[in-house]
């Protein structure tokens, strides 16, 4: 009687054992697989939570510049359509020229 709930032991401690080792190996799988996936996802920078990172001064004269110089287009130009052409151009190199003057921060 002992010798087979020896036996009946043995077996489900061999049972037991088989299953963990399958379990280590799909784990390790499951583990190696995630390292691969993560190593293909591009890298990104932590967020701070800051939207916008230019200083205040530099966000007035981003504003205050452009406004003084259409001022000055329209007050020194006669031609209306003209004033209009140089003031549609300043709006619209404004964006490209901040990034060359004051760098791009993203």
């Amino acid at each position: 009687m002992s010798k087979e709930r020896a036996q009946r032991r043995a077996e489900r401690l061999a049972v037991l054992e088989k299953e963990k080792a399958a379990r280590a190996r799909r784990s390790a799988r499951r583990q190696r697989r995630r390292a691969v996936v993560n190593s293909l996802k591009p890298k990104r920078r932590p967020s701070s939570g800051v939207l916008y990172k230019r200083s205040r001064t530099q966000r007035t004269g981003i504003a205050v510049i452009p406004l003084i110089v259409a001022l000055l287009v329209w007050f020194l130009v006669p031609d209306l359509a003209l004033r209009l052409v140089l003031i549609a151009m300043i709006v619209l190199v404004l964006p490209a020229l901040v990034v060359v003057v004051l760098g791009r921060r993203s």
